[in-house]
């Protein structure tokens, strides 16, 4: 399998995380796993019908479809005439975008989108990246991210902050907050913010020297105990700590 990620255009930058572009070959004929990270996307399949979602969803060629925020794994099956490229956005900027719909209807969900929301097929086999760049800086209705201070607090607690914590610290209340995250986002500010501290222990697990145990870990990342941990793995992807 060949896999190539880029950057967007820096006017781009506050909006997307990257472009990304997936070449089956020979060998591949196996299902890939997605772990939530709270980005929603887009995919092109440029390649055969491709199977996503568990294998409940068919992705036609030509067709672009729109990938909302998972708060479980998702698996697709790879085989060697495999061809999808596609955008991973920054959480809370659909809507710069596309007046489709709130992204709680999108929630782990892949959905095909109207022609006028689509990429174009053949611009996007002859210079995919450069035809995606024009594509958004066309369509960017808003230079503001109204979750942008709120994502950031977020992250920078690697998701420990309680969500009446947040909603405090940005003058508003649990109930708003709620509201705008599942417009926006698709999902509620504390599932955001579980999804940030799992995607933190993971990346500890994953870098931790043998050392260092699951118990430790557990606790810097705000888990209760192990257990809490290990079942919010298992859940998010399928997985034991012990399979990474």
């Amino acid at each position: 399998m060949e896999y190539n990620e880029i950057k967007p255009h820096k006017e781009l930058e506050p909006f997307i995380h990257s472009y990304w572009e997936l070449k089956g070959d020979e060998p591949d004929r196996q299902w890939e796993r997605n772990f939530p990270d709270g980005c929603a996307g887009l995919v092109m399949n440029l390649g055969d019908t491709c199977l996503t979602d568990n294998g409940l969803v068919s992705m036609e060629f030509g067709r672009t479809y729109a990938v909302g925020a998972m708060t479980s794994f998702k698996d697709s099956f790879i085989d060697s005439n495999t061809h999808l490229a596609g955008v991973c956005l920054k959480p809370a900027t659909f809507a710069n975008f596309f007046n489709y719909m709130a992204q709680n209807e999108l929630t782990n969900s892949t959905v095909e989108l109207k022609r006028s929301d689509s990429f174009d097929v053949d611009k996007t086999l002859k210079d995919t990246f450069n035809h995606f760049n024009q594509f958004f800086i066309n369509r960017n209705k808003s230079k503001k991210n109204q979750l942008q201070s709120v994502i950031r607090d977020i992250h920078s607690s690697n998701g420990q902050l309680s969500i009446y914590e947040l909603s405090k610290r940005h003058y508003t209340t649990v109930r708003q907050l709620e509201r705008n995250f599942k417009t926006h986002i698709g999902i509620s500010p504390k599932e955001y913010s579980n999804i940030i501290r799992f995607q933190n222990a993971l990346s500890m697990i994953k870098s931790s020297s043998k050392n260092r145990s699951l118990l430790d870990i557990a606790f810097e990342c705000g888990y209760y105990d192990h257990s809490h941990l290990t079942n919010e793995i298992k859940r998010k992807t399928g997985l034991l700590p012990s399979d990474f």
